[in-house]
C-alpha cells in the first residue's frame, strides 16, 4: 500500500518531520552508494577534519545506514556518520550496532548533530512527503553542509534496480542521476516511477524531465542495432548520443558503463526550481 504524502510538520522537541513506512532491504543503496563514493570521493579526502556524515531517514532497519558507514569508510577512515530516524523505536532497535564512529540518534530534517557535514544522504524518504514541502527541506539540510558539502536526496525500488537522485550542494541542486540494473527495464524512462519528489510529477509534456526522459529513449531505440553485444554497450550508445545531442551530461563512460547517467539540474529543473 502507497502511503499518502502528507505535509511536513514540527513534532515533539523541535523535530522537523514525520513517521514513513520505513520499509529497507539490504543493500537496496548501493548503486546511491557506489556513485558517492566514486564520483564525491574527493569531497571526503579534501575534508580538513574527520568529515561527518547523516543517513537520514534510514528506516525500520538500520543496515543501509550500516552499509553507507562501511562504504564510505573506505575511503575515509576516519569519517564517523549517525543515522537519523524520527521514530524513537527504530533508533532504540538501532544502538545495538553503535561503534566508534557510528551512532544512532533521534531526529528529522533539522539534523541533531553538533557541526557541519560533509554527506547528508536521504533515500525514500521524501517521496513521501507534499511536493510544495520540497525546497523548505531542502534548504533546511543544505544550511547545515560543511564547505564542499552536499545532500544526495532520492528515490530506489525495493531492492534496488532502479534509483533516481538530486545532488545538492550548498548553492543549491546541481544534479539529477539516474541509476538502472541492466536487464531491468524496457526504455530508460521506466525510471520515471523512481523520480524524487520535486521531479515526479513533472514527467509530463513541457516538463524539462519529460523531454530528457523522452531523448534517453529515442536515443535508446536508435541503439537498438547493438543488443546483439550487450545491454552495456547499447547504453553506452546512448549516453553518448544523447550528450552529442547537447544535453548536459556529466561524467562520462566509466560511470555509464555502471548503468548510470548525470544531467545537470538546471536541464531538467521544473520553472519553479530552475537556477
Amino acid at each position: 500500500m502507497v502511503q499518502k504524502a502528507r505535509p511536513v510538520r514540527v513534532v515533539r522537541g523541535g523535530v522537523v518531520g514525520n513517521v514513513t513506512r520505513g520499509t529497507t532491504n539490504p543493500n537496496r543503496m548501493r548503486r546511491v552508494d557506489r556513485w558517492i563514493t566514486g564520483t564525491q570521493a574527493r569531497r571526503l579526502l579534501l575534508h580538513p577534519l574527520a568529515p561527518h556524515a547523516v543517513d537520514l531517514g534510514y528506516g525500520a532497519s538500520p543496515i543501509t545506514a550500516v552499509e553507507l558507514f562501511l562504504r564510505l569508510r573506505e575511503v575515509r577512515p576516519d569519517l564517523r556518520l549517525t543515522g537519523i530516524e524520527i521514530e524513537p523505536g527504530r533508533v532504540a532497535a538501532a544502538k545495538p550496532l553503535e561503534r566508534e564512529g557510528l551512532d544512532f540518534r533521534v531526529g528529522g530534517f533539522e539534523l541533531p548533530v553538533d557541526g557541519q557535514l560533509a554527506l547528508v544522504r536521504a533515500f525514500n524518504v521524501l517521496r513521501q512527503y507534499e511536493e510544495r514541502d520540497v525546497p523548505d527541506i531542502w534548504d533546511l539540510v543544505r544550511s547545515r553542509l560543511a564547505p564542499g558539502g552536499i545532500f544526495v536526496e532520492g528515490t530506489c525500488d525495493e531492492i534496488g534496480r532502479r534509483a533516481a537522485w538530486v545532488t545538492l550542494d550548498a548553492a543549491g541542486p546541481r544534479a539529477l542521476s539516474l541509476a538502472v540494473r541492466f536487464g531491468s527495464f524496457e526504455r530508460p524512462s521506466d525510471v520515471a516511477e523512481r523520480l524524487p519528489k520535486a521531479l515526479i510529477h513533472r514527467n509530463v509534456p513541457g516538463e524539462r524531465v519529460h523531454a530528457f526522459l523522452a531523448a534517453l529513449d529515442a536515443a535508446w531505440l536508435a541503439a537498438a542495432p547493438l543488443a546483439p553485444f550487450g545491454v552495456r554497450q547499447r547504453w553506452l550508445a546512448m549516453c553518448r548520443a544523447v550528450k552529442a545531442s547537447g544535453w548536459p551530461v556529466l561524467h562520462g563512460p566509466s560511470r555509464w558503463r555502471l548503468g548510470e547517467v548525470t544531467v545537470a539540474w538546471a536541464a531538467v529543473a521544473p520553472d519553479s526550481m530552475a537556477p
